[in-house]
């Protein structure tokens, strides 16, 4: 029988990469998200609405899945909401938009565990993959983004930072209940950046730099075999040797 995987933010360019991808290895795909976009339908992959910053969507989502698929083998958690001042720079962060993030991003996290992982003990299985990020392991290289009009959030660190701390917590909280946590942090991911950025970014890695938003598929594709079932609370580094 096959797995049935939901990817949260699967519409996003990591989301959509590990959803294509599974898809074409034999999986039943499920994309949950608050946008839809024509790629989704030209895949045949499953698309439920939601947005994961409101409880009763998560709720809406977890019953319909329930109903329409009977189980949940595994959720990867791709989302990635932002307001409408995501980006500032740290001189220039206002409370109003810093709170907005964090609640979002990391407090929908933390929120649709919570939800999930209930619906796994009642189900007495089940494993969920967060992406986290290097920015979780360690600061940014600033000289990087120097003559750049790019930034790396502080935002961005706490959040991701949070996320690998949130995956240790809740794959010792429930580690005798058959649920594993693990999350992934891969190194960037290209999306037209600045070349001067892309050149320095390269430096400190070891062949390839920035990466594509595949190279992550067959780590994601690892902790959903059966080859990871004794895997838990780990923090997966993808980065071409960036953080080294």
């Amino acid at each position: 029988m096959k797995k049935n995987i939901v990817i949260v933010g699967g519409s996003g360019l990591l989301g959509f990469s590990i959803a294509k991808f599974l898809f074409s290895s034999g999986y039943n795909v499920i994309i949950a998200d608050k946008n839809s976009t024509k790629k989704i339908k030209n895949h045949n992959i499953h698309f439920i609405k939601c947005d994961v910053t409101k409880d009763d969507e998560i709720d809406f989502l977890i019953s319909k899945l329930k109903k329409e698929f009977k189980k949940i083998d595994a959720v990867i958690y791709s989302a990635y909401p932002k307001s409408k001042k995501w980006g500032a720079s740290f001189e220039s962060l206002k409370r109003r938009y810093l709170n907005e993030d964090l609640q979002a991003q990391l407090g929908s996290a933390i929120i649709f565990s919570q939800k999930i992982i209930k619906y796994f003990r009642k189900q007495n299985y089940g494993s969920l993959i967060h992406l986290a990020s290097i920015q979780g392991i360690t600061s940014p290289k600033f000289a990087h983004y120097k003559n750049t009009n790019m930034v790396s959030p502080i935002e961005y660190s706490a959040m991701k930072s949070g996320i690998i701390s949130v995956t240790k917590y809740l794959a010792k909280f429930y580690k005798k209940e058959n649920i594993r946590v693990n999350c992934i942090s891969p190194g960037g991911i290209l999306d037209n950046q600045d070349k001067r950025f892309l050149k320095k970014y390269k430096a400190e890695c070891g062949s390839k730099g920035m990466l594509d938003s595949e190279d992550i598929n067959s780590t994601v594709e690892f902790l959903l075999s059966d080859g990871s079932n004794y895997i838990t609370g780990q923090n997966i580094i993808v980065d071409d040797g960036w953080s080294l």
